[in-house]
């Protein structure tokens, strides 16, 4: 329960600070830790591209160099696609 508890707090307090991939400029993707200036510009131009992300599973399918681990850590540092922090697939 504990967890359960612990883990809306975090997307709370994500979504208070939430910088989307959908709509961010470049400064604000990189004000997310984690996100220098290679993977924000991976980040812009897969958008540019594609148009905008339907979810974390196609913003990975798109941007080279995010997979699972790194999708977490960036939810942490309060990245968002849609809205939606990552939510790792159940096995």
């Amino acid at each position: 329960m504990r967890l359960l508890l612990g883990a809306l707090l975090l997307a709370a307090i994500n979504s208070a600070f939430a910088v989307d991939a959908n709509t961010a400029n470049r400064a604000q993707l990189e004000q997310v830790r984690h996100i220098g200036p290679p993977l924000a510009d991976a980040i812009l131009v897969a958008r540019d591209k594609g148009g905008a992300f339907k979810d974390w599973s196609d913003l990975m399918t798109r941007v080279r160099g995010i997979r699972e681990a790194k999708a977490k850590k960036l939810t942490e540092a309060g990245l968002t696609v849609g809205g939606a922090p990552y939510a790792a697939p159940v096995k």
